[in-house]
């Protein structure tokens, strides 16, 4: 979401990076430029001109001047203010209710409610909460099936409505039939509406009274531009916000929303949505976004993804059969491919790093195709050649490229990788990678370790 503006800001202030003396005829300028790259990125007018305000008066003032690296102390002070910006870090949900919880989902037709109902409900589950997911959509065409397809998906309960109940009536049976069974968190999808309209307003408004929600979330869409904004405005001042989550974070959109949302409704941001699948949602944390606009990667972030994604008991059968001796075959190498599949890809993966830990244009370079397609080689392969790669001459080679549906060209240069990899994960003994990427976390360049 952030690649423009983080270009934009990179621009601006890698010309400052390692200056031993700044005058306030360049710090203006870069301000200059700072304002212009958040202007084209969609951020609201008054939160530029608050932020460019509070940057300029601590540039200019010692912190800067005086310091050994002020080229450094003025990138340190554009983080702390993105992240002033953006608010303080995701809080999580407040669940210190009675329960049932009541957490009420508000927003515009389009911006991801109904599955960013499923995805909190997947990280509830987690905690060891019972949730019920409850749909109030009544006019969009297959709304509540949908909720009740993806609460299946997540091993929530799901409220089946009669058919004609209004609105209000299904969620005030919902909060009653959670009562009953005992569950812990009742998550209510609400009806959206192409633009903020009273009759939408007074809905969810009622729904609101009746079942006297906790939590009051705004969920929107990251590429919505100032229109998230506006929006956001007119829904605090009906339903008193608790929180917002952005969704669809992972796209192109220019990231204004981001960095105009809290400062224009004072409310936090709990979420971001970074993709479709149904564990695609991370608690916010400004610091490390703002690290990632300035190209400082967000390490923290990854070291979580990986410790999530990799499957621990096999890295543990992994490491031990490292230790006695043995060496890492094709059949290890399809778990290795499949876990990165999993997380996202190499580019998913490589997004989160520091800018100086990757050669330049890297990042154009991955395609994440190939995992599938290396995948499907390894696929193609007999048993005893998973275990035995040096068995694959030459006739074998062609059997496996046709199976695979590629050239013997990409067989040959999976055996190469793999041999590279064996030399590699011999080293590492299975747990390297977390390793690695703690220690990138510790000495982060934005200077924030691990908190």
């Amino acid at each position: 979401m952030f690649d423009t503006l983080a270009a934009r800001l990179g621009q601006a202030v890698d010309s400052l990076r390692g200056r031993g003396r700044l005058s306030e005829a360049n710090i203006a300028d870069t301000l200059r430029q700072v304002r212009m790259a958040l202007l084209e990125a969609d951020v609201a007018v008054p939160v530029v001109k608050a932020f460019i305000d509070a940057a300029r008066a601590r540039a200019i003032g010692a912190e800067v001047m005086r310091s050994l690296t002020p080229g450094q102390a003025f990138v340190r002070i554009i983080h702390e203010e993105l992240t002033r910006v953006m608010g303080e870090p995701g809080r999580g949900l407040n669940l210190r209710a009675q329960p049932p919880v009541v957490i009420l989902l508000a927003g515009l037709q389009g911006a991801g409610k109904t599955t960013t109902a499923a995805k909190l409900a997947r990280i509830l589950i987690e905690q060891r909460k019972r949730v019920l997911l409850a749909s109030t959509d009544i006019y969009r065409p297959a709304a509540m099936t949908q909720l009740a397809r993806l609460a299946g998906q997540v091993n929530a309960d799901y409220f089946e409505a009669p058919a004609g109940t209004n609105p209000v009536d299904i969620a005030v049976a919902a909060v009653a039939h959670a009562r009953r069974h005992l569950h812990d968190v009742v998550i209510i999808d609400t009806a959206g509406r192409l633009h903020v309209d009273q009759e939408m307003m007074a809905e969810v408004q009622a729904i609101d009274r009746a079942v006297c929600s906790t939590e009051k979330l705004f969920v929107v869409d990251s590429m919505a531009g100032q229109d998230a904004v506006n929006a956001a405005r007119a829904f605090d001042a009906s339903l008193a916000l608790t929180g917002v989550i952005l969704t669809k974070a992972d796209g192109d959109a220019r990231g204004g929303a981001a960095l105009s949302v809290r400062h224009v409704t004072g409310k936090p941001i709990l979420f971001l949505g970074v993709g479709e699948k149904i564990d695609a949602l991370e608690v916010f944390h400004p610091e490390r976004v703002a690290s990632r606009i300035l190209g400082m990667g967000d390490v923290l972030t990854l070291v979580e993804q990986v410790q999530a994604g990799v499957d621990q008991e096999q890295t543990r059968r992994l490491a031990e059969k490292l230790a006695k001796g043995r060496s890492f075959d094709f059949a290890d190498l399809r778990e290795q491919l499949g876990q990165l599949k999993q997380m996202g890809g190499m580019a998913a993966l490589a997004d989160k790093l520091p800018a100086q830990a990757l050669p330049p244009g890297a990042l154009a370079q991955v395609d994440d195709r190939s995992i599938g397609r290396q995948i499907g080689i390894i696929d193609s392969m007999t048993p005893a050649e998973r275990r035995r790669p040096g068995i694959i001459d030459g006739s074998r080679k062609r059997r496996i490229a046709a199976g695979a549906g590629v050239q013997v060209q990409e067989v040959n240069r999976l055996l190469k990788q793999h041999l590279q990899m064996e030399k590699v994960m011999k080293k590492m003994k299975g747990g390297g990678l977390t390793r690695m990427l703690r220690s990138l976390a510790g000495r982060n360049p934005g200077g924030h370790g691990p908190r």
